[in-house]
């Protein structure tokens, strides 16, 4: 026997040794192959061989575990300890399922071996593989706690007596614990609800253990360098040791990790362990304020737990921060940081503080109400004060922080009464008018905030992005604080507004290109009257709305308006923002009617504004838009104030008259916009005879030089037309040479003209006027006036030279014609630089905006003209409907006439000039349409167009698609990767203007919620609602009743709506999915659909979730819809049955559960919910995963016996047994 076991001893020792060899041998080569892949000298080849070694030992090696042991002793390198600690990662993660009990609870041994004695110290020990370490002990505790590891908190706890190294490595386990089941919740639901429910249930002896070790080492930590506050009662200042500075360092580190673990938990503990042992915790994160060490942290925990939402009565205890000590706390570390100048450092604490005060303020207004007994604080003044000093503060970023806030406490019902807050009114609007004024350019030094910026803003143009957003932002604050008190900012306006009257003007060094001696957007003079000049407009105009009319100081307003109007400059920068101050001003003139005419004349000197009388040189935008800022402050006075000009009709169309008798003078915009102001006014003659004779002598010079032969010659042949714009020459000086450019403004100014007396000529808005006037002629059916626009008589006269117009720009694209573009003008019709820019999200260079000339070279005038006009064709167009109703529709042959002006030539326009068709023309059109001539003009008109549209998108998806696929070395070099994401982007928006098309003429509004704001051009594509169930109600309009009754219209729509589904648009495919794709089909759903047809809508569907179910909000709303499908067509169509099956992965057995269920009405039916669940988990195999999870290796957490219902043993007999029958419950308490 003794002989037998001596042999089975030796045995056993001889394999011990072997595997000991083994280990030894395979991290040799584990440490070599380490060394290559993190050697920068390495060829790719040997990096690639090292690589691909370590990922299949991990993968496929029987002792990873001694292994990645053997490596992570304290004697190897980092690199090698942080590979060996992978190892054992990796291990947890992927093969813990499969390990026996005695390997799981040696590996587990060893870990908290290792995080015992097997580190560096902690200021020694690299973060990474602290980082590591702690990670492997999460990922053991997510699958055994608590259930296999009851003693998890006490051992941890254990531990961190041993020392600061240990204590560290248990706060990074528990922060991270806290942020993998709650912040990121990476686990399954059931591990994820038993390891937060005993977390909660723990959560008084964790926090008391966070707290204890915070306290602990932050006393240490001061004792050791010599705190102020223990040095006030000794006699002389006490040193630090030296030989104490690590161990100091050591407690310091530990209590930053404390803070940042405190943060992990703060955010969704019960609020009453924050607010515990009379707000304990508060208390000690102000006195940490004054720390510098741990100031960061500090002010992140309470940051977080004053931004705590919850019961109104859990929260009151945050009050206490409004208190005397805390007060100081606060108030005495933002001095202190703010008063050793710009340190980075000291800098993201302030912005930390800020966001404290903000919070708290938050944090006030819910608590105080009139049914509240929560009471204003006594330190309220004080905290005002506070806050002010964040408001004043250089910081741009800082001061912009703080507007949130004061707009809630100038709204609040009680607060806003307060005393306190009226006193600081005067003072907020001072700090604005400095907040204003726009200075702090990163790449400046003209003011303290542009060392600011530096920290915060990558350009100039970001810093510009966000000022103005700050501006608007503080414009509403304002608002709303003159709400309060009307008169003391109407006051501040007044002065600020003569001050910069009588202040000489200061270009700075920088002069405008515009001309010498004139200001730049940087001067400083400009800048001053910029700021000024929006202060006044936003607390003039609060006045106004404020103010009972017998209080407004009309004296002080007509004063302050003769001084604007006596001021002259020549400086175009400062004229607009002057003209803006005569807008802003203008409201009084209602109560002085005589100033009028002086208000005129000072407008109208600035319509003809030139910097050089009879400048040859191209106008800068700045003269543009002076010129341009005067006839809309015109047009803005006649549409608001008709009343009041009225009585100068005469005066002011003697003054347009004149203008326009010279035709160099004005540009036709200007023109056509004095000439709609004269349009408005005419509208209050509410007479029609009267307003339809002097349209008539308005519009006489256009019908002439519009119905002229050679005008009609022109517009109706493409290469008359090239010829007359003069777009087939070559000119020899690009800049100043234009011979033809009379011909474009003739033709412009009958558009424009056409234009403004479409959009502006209306009826009177009372029906008696209207019926007095002359303007009714009837009723319709359903008792809904009739009424004549006295335009459109002159209008209709010109409407076939507009449509011929039409038909020609559109056949300008034809390629024969292209090749007649003269080689000045051969990219005449592409597309302007701007408008590139818009669609791709470039910022414009900020100079440019206003120094640079309007056009720089004749072809860009010549795009600019091309461009507008076609825009402004289809505007007409779009404003014909609602301007002339019943007259418009009624044209003969309209529908065939628009067929073949409007939408000839279709496939040759480029997609950045269908779009605005589509946008400014038909949707319009069809919107305005009344329902009598659905089936003469819309049915005809939209049928061929929706065919059309659709298959042109899918032309331009699938070129996209298989771009897509293509390698880039098949990329031709003509077609550069921006020019392929300019032609992208517009497909992507061409397809948003169809579907929106689609859906405004099928769907009605009343029934559909729509979940996503209706995005700009370029919005983010995830900007999106993950709930977006669209409501039972959503109704086809009576025009989509209309247009599916018409097979091929009909067809038409289904097939764009579902296969636009898989268009790679996000957005287009959530809004679709939700508003058009269920309304239209029901309405198909009586009939008898073809089974492949059915099935190709529900394959469709899913073919959407492979495409978009890594965005949640697209995947939601496919899930939703398909659902729907599958419910309502399912018991009549197998076929939906067989598409289901061919999903990869889906359980054929749960199916057949479904379908029983959904097949037998007998049954009682399941919770929509709970349905809707099931199907999803069915269609699993299908819905689309982001890039970064589709070869990410599947980590399988099995779910432990519940802790908070019995489960039978027969249910789970896996989990609650290992391979030998053994009970697992006991597992890590050995």
């Amino acid at each position: 026997m003794a002989a037998a076991a001596a042999v089975a001893a030796a045995a056993a020792a001889m394999a011990v040794a072997m595997v000991e060899e083994q280990v030894n041998s395979l991290c040799e080569q584990l440490v070599k192959a380490v060394t290559v892949i993190m050697d920068p000298a390495s060829t790719q080849r040997y990096r690639l061989e090292a690589l691909k070694f370590c990922e299949e030992f991990k993968e496929k090696c029987p002792i990873c575990v001694p292994c990645g042991l053997k490596l992570a002793e304290k004697t190897q390198t980092a690199i090698v300890r942080h590979f060996g600690l992978q190892i054992l990662e990796h291990v947890v993660k992927f093969r813990w399922n499969s390990m026996p009990r005695l390997e799981k609870v040696y590996l587990k041994n060893n870990v908290m071996g290792l995080i015992s004695s097997g580190t560096q110290s902690i200021l020694e020990e690299e973060s990474h593989i602290k980082d590591v370490l702690s990670r492997i002990v999460v990922e053991m505790i997510k699958r055994e706690w608590p259930q296999h590891w009851p003693d998890m908190l006490k051992e941890l706890d254990t531990l961190s007596k041993q020392g600061e190294t240990q204590t560290e490595l248990v706060m990074f386990i528990l922060l991270r614990l806290a942020e993998d089941v709650v912040t990121f919740q990476t686990l399954p639901t059931q591990r994820r609800r038993d390891i937060q429910q005993t977390l909660t249930q723990n959560m008084e002896k964790i926090f008391s253990f966070l707290l204890t070790t915070l306290q602990q080492n932050v006393n240490k930590y001061r004792r050791m360098v010599g705190a102020p506050q223990e040095q006030e009662v000794l006699t002389t200042p006490q040193k630090t040791d030296l030989t104490q500075e690590p161990k100091a360092q050591a407690n310091c580190r530990v209590g930053i990790a404390a803070l940042n673990t405190l943060a992990g938990y703060i955010d969704w503990v019960a609020l009453s362990h924050i607010t515990a042992d009379n707000c304990k915790l508060l208390e000690m994160l102000c006195l940490l304020l004054n720390e510098p060490e741990l100031q960061i942290g500090a002010a992140e925990c309470l940051l977080i737990a004053v931004s705590r939402k919850g019961k109104l009565e859990d929260r009151k205890p945050l009050m206490v921060l409004f208190g005397d000590v805390a007060m100081h706390y606060i108030l005495s570390a933002a001095q202190t940081a703010d008063g050793e100048g710009l340190v980075e450092k000291h800098y993201v604490f302030l912005k930390r503080l800020c966001q404290v005060l903000c919070a708290l303020g938050s944090q006030l207004c819910a608590l105080l109400g009139s049914d509240s007994d929560v009471e204003t604080p006594p330190n309220f003044g004080k905290y005002l004060d506070s806050f002010l000093a964040f408001t004043t503060h250089p910081s741009q970023f800082l001061r912009s922080s703080t507007q949130i806030t004061w707009g809630a406490l100038f709204r609040h019902e009680v607060l806003s009464r307060d005393p306190l807050l009226l006193g600081m009114i005067p003072k907020y609007l001072r700090a604005s008018m400095t907040n204003l004024v726009k200075v702090g350019f990163p790449s400046k030094s003209d003011s303290p905030s542009c060392e600011y910026s530096r920290f915060d803003f990558d350009s100039d143009e970001d810093f510009n992005a966000f000022f103005n957003s700050f501006r608007a932002q503080q414009g509403e604050v304002m608002r709303m604080a003159c709400r309060l008190d009307p008169r003391t900012g109407f006051q501040m306006a007044g002065e600020w507004l003569k001050y910069q009257l009588t202040t000489p003007v200061d270009t700075g060094p920088m002069n405008s290109k515009t001309g010498e001696g004139l200001c730049s957007i940087f001067s400083p003079s400009f800048v001053q009257w910029d700021a000024m000049t929006f202060f006044s407009e936003s607390v003039i105009s609060q006045m106004f709305r404020t103010l009972d009319k017998d209080e407004i100081p009309v004296n002080d307003g007509i004063d302050l308006l003769q001084l604007v109007l006596n001021f002259e400059t020549k400086d175009p920068l400062i004229l607009s923002c002057v003209l803006t101050n005569v807008s802003a001003l203008f409201p009084f003139v209602t109560y002085r009617p005589e100033y009028l005419p002086q208000v005129l004349s000072k407008l109208f000197a600035s319509v003809t504004f030139e910097v050089i009388e009879e400048s040859k040189a191209p106008r800068t935008r700045a003269v543009k838009n002076v010129r341009r800022h005067a006839c809309s402050s015109i047009i803005k006075m006649c549409r608001d104030y008709p009343q009041l000009v009225l009585p100068n009709f005469e005066v002011l169309y003697n003054h347009v008259k004149q203008l326009l008798s010279n035709e160099l003078l004005l540009t036709q915009m200007e023109k056509c916009a004095l000439m709609e102001a004269l349009v408005l006014i005419s509208n209050q003659f509410k007479d029609y005879e009267r307003q339809k004779a002097f349209l008539e002598e308005l519009m006489a010079p256009v019908a002439g030089l519009w119905l002229s032969p050679e005008m009609q010659r022109v517009l109706s042949d493409p290469e008359a037309f090239i010829s007359y714009v003069g777009a087939d020459n070559k000119i020899a000086d690009p800049i100043l040479e234009d011979p033809s450019g009379l011909n474009r403004s003739r033709i412009s100014f009958c558009v424009y003209t056409i234009l403004g007396v479409v959009k502006r000529a209306r009826w009177p808005a009372a029906p008696e006027e209207a019926k007095a006037g002359g303007f009714l002629v009837g009723y319709m059916p359903s008792g809904s006036p009739i009424y004549r626009n006295p335009c459109t008589e002159q209008v209709l006269k010109l409407l076939d030279n507009l449509l011929a117009l039409i038909r020609t720009h559109n056949n300008l694209y034809m390629p024969e014609m292209v090749a007649r573009l003269g080689e000045t003008f051969a990219k005449a019709l592409d597309m302007l630089e701007v408008e590139k820019n818009a669609i791709l999200g470039l910022p414009q260079p900020l100079l440019e905006l206003y120094d640079s000339p309007v056009y720089k070279t004749v072809l860009e005038r010549m795009q600019g003209f091309f461009c507008t006009l076609y825009d402004n064709c289809f505007h007409i167009l779009g404003n014909a409907g609602p301007s002339m109703q019943q007259d418009f529709y009624t044209v003969e042959g309209l529908a065939t006439q628009l067929l073949s002006s409007a939408f000839i030539n279709l496939n040759n326009i480029p997609d950045y000039r269908l779009r605005p068709m589509l946008r400014v023309f038909v949707k319009p059109l069809v919107l305005f349409c009344p329902s009598e001539y659905y089936e003469t003009l819309v049915c005809p008109m939209l049928g061929p167009l929706f065919t059309y549209l659709h298959m042109r998108l899918s032309q331009k998806w699938q070129v996209i698609n298989q771009r897509s696929m293509l390698c880039e070395d098949d990329a031709a070099d003509d077609n550069p990767e921006s020019q392929e994401m300019l032609e992208e982007q517009l497909v992507r928006l061409l397809t948003r203007e169809v579907m929106d098309l689609i859906t405004v003429c099928c769907v009605s509004k009343k029934g559909v919620e729509h979940n996503t704001a209706v995005a700009v051009d370029g919005d983010d594509d995830e900007a999106m609602a993950t709930e977006v169930t669209p409501p039972a109600s959503a109704e086809l309009t009576e025009l989509g009743k209309c247009l599916m009754t018409q097979e091929d219209v009909c067809t038409a729509l289904l097939i764009t709506a579902y296969t636009s589904l898989s268009w790679k648009d996000t957005l287009s495919c959530q809004r679709t999915t939700t508003q058009l794709c269920w309304p239209l089909l029901k309405q198909v759903l009586q009939g008898n659909l073809l089974p492949d047809a059915v099935s190709w809508f529900f394959a469709s569907v899913l073919k959407g979730l492979q495409t978009h179910g890594q965005h949640n909000g697209c995947m939601a709303a496919l899930v939703h819809l398909a659902f729907q499908i599958y419910e309502a067509l399912r018991p009549r169509y197998t076929e939906l049955k067989a598409v289901m099956e061919q999903i990869p992965d889906i359980q054929r057995d749960s199916l057949e559960q479904f379908d029983s269920k959904l097949l037998n009405p007998t049954l009682q039916k399941v919770a929509d919910k709970r349905r809707k669940d099931h199907f999803k988990r069915l269609i699993t195999g299908c819905i689309g995963k982001p890039l970064g999870e589709q070869f990410r290796k599947e980590v399988h957490i099995r779910n432990l016996p519940s802790l908070f219902k019995k489960v039978k043993p027969s249910l789970e007999p896996d989990v609650l047994e290992n391979e030998d029958g053994e009970s697992l419950t006991a597992l890590f308490e050995s």
